[in-house]
């Protein structure tokens, strides 16, 4: 890939929670390594992914959802979200088509305008509303802040991706790749695993247990024909344990029936998955086990 031409560097996907930024990411690099749940605040960590093409390659930071921390695990989010806008060549910030700027968008905005990094600004979910309100909205946004770009996307219907990998181009420094061009991710596979389990959990569980829960693998095993995969997966309170288990085990085993066959997509082999409940009290506001967990708050310093 030597090659003058060539651009390398990095783009941080933000916005608030809920808005699309962990499907749009596996949209554009082709395979799911995000996980993604109707619930907010599901990316708690800051998520590597590399697009390449023969123009060049963009190394995506899909951050967490930027909102109102209620604990230590919420602080660390946020600043990671953060702190990650001044880091990065271009800033993707991800919007939903509507016609009122909420707090948490002017939030968003007074954090943009600190930096003097390019700003291009997605219109998500365009497949949800009439073709003639995009304008509005367009120009609701131009009056808040002076876009390098604005690119309308359904990441869902993989609608303008094309376009916006070209505009993220555009603000890339020309230079030699950081990843080779067959990797799309710096996750480690246990990783992607444990949230795979996590997305699977979120989807199937109660309103008030899924952001109390944390999912770590205790074991992976290669077999020559099977991969043997133990994990637990922790919650806040004796009474989530049980809604997590469910009634003769149920709960449990529909998680892992949810999450095996995409696992088995990831490792190209067949899974026999093991799954356990520990309950860990008020985790996310503990320094020892939001570290234990994978959430280093010294990371966001």
């Amino acid at each position: 890939m030597e090659n003058a031409a060539f651009k390398s560097g990095f783009a941080t996907l933000i916005g608030r929670p809920n808005v699309g930024k962990s499907t749009l990411m596996n949209a554009l690099i082709g395979q799911k390594i995000a996980i993604t749940s109707n619930r907010p605040q599901t990316t708690r960590n800051r998520i590597q992914t590399v697009y390449t093409s023969g123009e060049g390659q963009i190394v995506f930071l899909d951050t967490p959802g930027i909102h109102k921390a209620k604990n230590k695990l919420g602080t660390y989010m946020v600043n990671v979200a953060e702190r990650t806008m001044s880091e990065v060549d271009v800033i993707v910030w991800l919007v939903e088509p509507t016609d009122y700027i909420g707090a948490g968008e002017q939030h968003i905005i007074e954090q943009l305008k600190k930096t003097a990094t390019p700003v291009i600004l997605v219109i998500n979910k365009i497949d949800t509303v009439r073709k003639d309100l995009l304008l509005t909205y367009i120009d609701l946004y131009r009056k808040q802040y002076d876009f390098a770009e604005i690119v309308p996307v359904s990441a869902l219907k993989r609608d303008g991706l094309d376009v916006l990998i070209s505009c993220i181009m555009k603000y890339l420094p020309y230079g030699e790749p950081f990843y080779d061009e067959d990797t799309v991710t710096d996750q480690p596979m246990r990783q992607i695993v444990a949230e795979l389990i996590r997305e699977k959990a979120l989807k199937c569980l109660e309103e008030e247990v899924p952001h109390g829960i944390a999912v770590t693998i205790e074991m992976m095993k290669f077999k020559k024909r099977i991969v043997d995969i133990e994990a637990t997966i922790i919650c806040e309170r004796e009474s989530h344990k049980g809604i997590i288990i469910g009634r003769q085990g149920s709960m449990l085993k529909r998680i892992g029936s949810l999450a095996r066959p995409e696992i088995e997509d990831l490792v190209e082999n067949q899974v026999n998955l093991k799954l356990w409940v520990k309950v860990k009290k008020d985790w996310r506001d503990s320094d020892y086990l939001l570290k234990n967990f994978g959430y280093d708050p010294k990371d966001t310093e």
